[in-house]
């Protein structure tokens, strides 16, 4: 094994952090992967022979899936079998050693396996275990299924999201697993603050639901109902809430899409003057709100005759934020995004030298870095096994041939 391979090159906010997760697919992997690119030497533990299901998920080259190939870097995969009794004392060892543990199986299950936690504050008292669901732990369908475009849908999102005259849409990516993982990522470092500062810290148990996140960051959506007694509802690009009396996109002459927004009185009084509207009547929240219509229908108009480079260079002279939408090749090709490293190319044994996003958010005394693509199933298994945990040669030997690992 090489030098890289078994040190992360000390590099990252989090280096020295201990973190196993028990976790599949989308939510809770995402939660290491943000602790990972920062220094966190993050174990991945799988099922012998099958792997995590993310391995076979989304597009592939030559036969080779890629998405795994960002999930699962900077992290280490272990193979182990936990429908075995040796498999699961293997894991409480894993327990034992980590300061983070992450999962997401069923409540019953975690029960049965010991993964809940009574036990892991039981096998490690200072532990800190983040527990990922569809409905929380404390619900009565704390055992039911459930998936990310679940919890989208339940947080108020879908409803808010498309164009008043169709269907509710969801996000076109996996938005409600996403940021339940970077919610439960901040969590993590939230309980890990206290656990420097209080010298008889006692662990603790972030319980989160997947349509808790998405939830959250629409914060306006509890108190509007509760308050005016109304339902907010579907405005296409416009948004039911908005900051301010102008967004939405526009497609310009040459059939590109181009957003505009604002999100203070100054900058829609800034589109009203490119409009050629007299900027008296834009002077307060109300008269822009009561006219927003009319600015909307302006703006498309005036965009539709402009080539997309023209419409930019006469928004940015009449200090009107907008951009153009972007695609990932346009993100590809983009002089900010390559400015600022937010696209990083990493060696992979199948695949050779691949793209993918850098670490971000961005920390410049100390940044994280990309050192690996997501490894091959249990390529991890003698490191973790033998030098973090001390299985000896027997032991492990014992292991590998029972099939637990």
């Amino acid at each position: 094994m090489s030098d890289e391979e078994r040190d992360t090159g000390g590099q990252g906010q989090l280096r020295g952090l201990k973190v196993v997760e028990f976790a599949h697919v989308v939510a809770g992997p995402l939660a290491g992967s943000m602790l990972a690119d920062q220094g966190a030497d993050v174990v991945h533990v799988e099922p012998p022979g099958s792997g995590d299901a993310a391995r076979a998920m989304g597009p592939q080259r030559d036969g080779v899936p890629l998405w795994f190939k960002v999930a699962g870097r900077n992290k280490r995969s272990v193979t182990l079998d936990l429908h075995h009794e040796a498999g699961r004392a293997v894991a409480h060892r894993l327990v034992a050693w980590a300061d983070v543990v992450i999962v997401t199986l069923r409540a019953g299950r975690l029960r049965s396996w010991e993964l809940d936690w009574e036990a892991v504050h039981r096998i490690n008292p200072k532990a800190v275990l983040l527990q990922i669901s569809g409905f929380g732990a404390t619900s009565s369908q704390a055992d039911a299924p459930g998936f990310g475009k679940m919890g989208e849908a339940r947080s108020g999102v879908v409803h808010l999201t498309g164009f008043p005259d169709g269907p509710p849409v969801h996000t076109g990516f996996s938005h409600g697993d996403a940021v339940t993982g970077l919610m439960g990522a901040y969590a993590v470092l939230a309980a890990l603050h206290r656990r420097e500062r209080e010298p008889d810290f006692e662990g603790e148990w972030i319980d989160l639901a997947l349509f808790e996140p998405l939830f959250r960051l629409v914060e306006w959506q509890v108190i509007v109902h509760d308050q005016l007694g109304t339902v907010p509802e579907r405005a296409g690009n416009q948004l039911a809430v908005a900051p301010a009396a102008v967004i939405n996109t526009y497609r310009s002459r040459d059939g590109e899409w181009i957003t505009v927004t604002s999100a203070t009185p100054r900058s829609v009084r800034n589109v009203a003057r490119l409009l050629g509207l007299p900027d008296e009547e834009f002077a307060t929240t109300q008269q822009q709100h009561a006219r927003r219509g009319e600015l909307d229908e302006g703006l498309r108009a005036w965009v539709a005759g402009h080539s997309t480079t023209e419409c930019l260079a006469e928004f940015a002279r009449n200090e009107v934020v907008a951009s153009r939408v972007f695609s990932a090749a346009d993100i590809a090709e983009d002089p900010v995004y390559a400015e600022r490293g937010d696209i990083v190319t990493v060696d992979d044994p199948d695949l050779g030298p691949v793209r993918m996003q850098g670490v971000i958010p961005h920390f410049h005394r100390n940044p994280g870095r990309v050192w690996r693509t997501g490894p091959a199933l249990g390529q991890d298994n003698s490191l973790v096994y033998r030098d973090w945990l001390g299985l000896d040669e027997k032991e492990l030997t014992d292991l590998e041939e029972r099939g637990v690992v």
